[in-house]
């Protein structure tokens, strides 16, 4: 008997069709890991690198209350505090409506990203008040992933994790004395590995010190205390502003504006490493700091109270006022945060008066462009090449990034808005006095 030929049609067959099962499996492999790696989370104020950046693309740019929205969850009162996102939960410090009764209380809120609704809800304490715009849920939570940190403008301090359940609370003026700013305590925590870096900063209402603390995020135990001592008079001592991370070669910082000086720290002990004067030059009483630090790359940008905004070179020690500060501008914000990608600096200022900056000589690229009329206090954030940013009539100027000014969009929630939008996984998330948006389809 003849052997069986072999059928190498077949197998050439069997090899091609396994080999296309194969390609497609390894191409749908890639999109789904190009997905993940491009939907990010937005876990802290100014988001995933600190600054006001996202690396997200193909975001919405135009909407209205009901064109574009992928759900809207209706809020009790306005905040200055931003939503902030990891994977498909949102969180929010929230306040009571001051108008109804027992409205004087605080919450962290846990929403479904997907859907809009809340998840959770847990007490934060008493004792929500106004002070000007501010009532006392203006900072914005911190998370890892694991466990969410929230602030109020009282001074209480809470651990939760993502099941609501509370892990450790701090009463940091029942520890250290009472808050002494004259329009209420607004700073949020800055995170950074196993540490949670709150500041401080007052003077207008306490003869207490200026302080910084490191707080360990597992167990809510201060690390260190250090104060931070400034000759700055009456109001000039009071910052509502976050710290920002410095990181540069192999050296890691904690930078802190206020008190008419920016100040760099050694997070494992808190010492100070750098100082820079010339925030208050005038010695004005009433210079207290709003608008936070921005880092990006080993440059710094430290706004005071419009003029000057300095910009400082990383690595100095001691004073660095003379052999540090890289340019100045007179034009700088009150209130939001300015926002850079290394090549620019964007300044918008209370008016909504936009600038264009070089970051790193501060030349002038465009100035004065004037967005829609009105007061702004929430700080841009620069993503997908556009800067969003809102004014208190809810109303989000869309601008294309790059030295020429080009007005995109102009869109209108009517509705008072103190909060900086968040993104991730595609969206924008917009926090007004009425409701939290979420605008845009997502990418998941």
């Amino acid at each position: 008997m003849r052997p069986r030929k072999h059928d190498n049609t077949k197998s050439r067959t069997d090899f091609v069709v396994l080999s296309r099962f194969r390609g497609v499996c390894l191409t749908f492999l890639v999109l789904v890991s190009t997905a993940a790696l491009r939907a990010e989370n937005w876990p802290q104020w100014r988001g995933p690198s600190l600054n006001g950046l996202s690396a997200e693309r193909n975001l919405p740019v135009r909407w209205s209350t009901t064109e574009n929205v992928a759900w809207k969850l209706p809020l009790p009162a306005w905040s200055g505090s931003t939503p902030i996102v990891w994977g498909d939960r949102i969180f929010l410090n929230v306040a009571d409506d001051l108008k109804v009764r027992d409205g004087n209380n605080l919450h962290l809120w846990c929403v479904d990203r997907t859907k809009g609704t809340v998840l959770w809800k847990r007490p934060l304490g008493g004792g929500n008040h106004q002070e000007r715009k501010q009532n006392m849920s203006t900072p914005s939570p911190v998370t890892d992933g694991t466990l969410v940190w929230v602030m109020t403008g009282t001074g209480i301090l809470k651990a939760f994790d993502f099941s609501g359940v509370e892990k450790w609370s701090r009463d940091i003026p029942k520890d250290y004395g009472r808050f002494g700013l004259n329009w209420g305590y607004g700073s949020s925590p800055l995170l950074h590995g196993d540490a949670l870096y709150v500041q401080v900063l007052h003077g207008m209402r306490t003869d207490d010190p200026s302080y910084v603390l490191r707080i360990d995020k597992a167990t809510g135990k201060t690390v260190w205390r250090v104060e931070r001592p400034t000759a700055a008079r009456f109001e000039s001592p009071d910052s509502y502003t976050t710290p920002a991370l410095l990181r540069y070669g192999a050296s890691t910082e904690i930078v802190v504006t206020g008190g008419d000086v920016v100040t760099g720290h050694d997070p494992a002990t808190g010492k100070e490493l750098w100082r820079a004067n010339g925030l208050n030059p005038d010695n004005d009483g009433s210079y207290r700091i709003v608008a936070s630090p921005v880092v990006h790359g080993d440059m710094i940008y430290a706004p005071s109270r419009e003029r000057p905004l300095l910009a400082l070179k990383a690595g100095g020690r001691g004073d660095i006022t003379k052999s540090h500060v890289v340019w100045s501008f007179n034009n700088g914000p009150d209130v939001p945060t300015p926002v850079s990608d290394g090549t620019y600096l964007y300044v918008i200022n209370d008016r909504g008066i936009m600038f264009c900056l070089d970051a790193k000589t501060g030349k002038e690229m465009y100035g004065r462009r004037r967005l829609k009329p009105g007061t702004y206090s929430g700080s841009p954030i620069l993503a997908d090449g556009k800067i969003y940013v809102t004014s208190e009539d809810g109303v989000t100027s869309v601008i294309k990034a790059g030295p020429a000014f080009e007005l995109i969009a102009e869109n209108d929630f009517d509705d008072y808005t103190l909060s900086s939008p968040a993104v991730s996984g595609g969206q924008i998330f917009f926090r007004t006095a009425k409701f939290l948006y979420a605008v845009g389809k997502g990418s998941g």
